[in-house]
């Protein structure tokens, strides 16, 4: 069966993994929000003269997370809010409690959006596409201090 779609692929690139480089970047969030965290990785992929190889950002937090998404339209941003609010009410009726009625919620949309990315870097750059940026997503709504750990994997120039 063909569906007449065209696929092509470049050529294989291969290269030794020299270097593992990491760092710590501390956010503070100012409540419910994204906040674009592409300017820094990429600062840090130049920081440490990457070549070729694999940003790895992981946050160390379960009440945020981090996602890669549209950064050309900001409503984008506004209906991903609202649709991570539907799926995850403060108002379900949740058992955990503790940490007041955004707590369980928060948890929720940590677990549907993910603690990790990984994204290659080829010839120096972070291969994001043209309108794909990096988000730490916060889920609580009071302010938080977040970290998150950078972390490349690959060779340097």
């Amino acid at each position: 069966m063909t569906s007449g779609k065209s696929v092509t692929r470049s050529a294989p690139s291969t290269v030794q993994a020299t270097t593992i480089s990491s760092s710590l970047l501390t956010v503070q969030t100012s409540g419910h929000g994204f906040t674009d965290l592409t300017s820094e990785a990429a600062g840090f992929i130049n920081e440490v003269h990457a070549r070729d190889g694999a940003l790895t950002l992981f946050i160390r937090h379960t009440s945020a997370s981090l996602t890669i998404q549209e950064n050309a339209d900001p409503s984008v941003l506004v209906d991903l809010a609202t649709a991570l609010s539907r799926l995850a009410p403060e108002n379900a009726a949740w058992t955990h409690d503790t940490e007041g009625p955004d707590d369980m919620p928060a948890h929720v949309k940590t677990m549907l959006t993910g603690t990790s990315l990984q994204i290659p870097v080829l010839n120096g750059r972070l291969a994001l596409g043209t309108w794909q940026a990096i988000y730490l997503i916060e889920h609580r709504k009071r302010p938080h201090r977040r970290e998150v750990v950078l972390q490349f994997v690959g060779s340097n120039q």
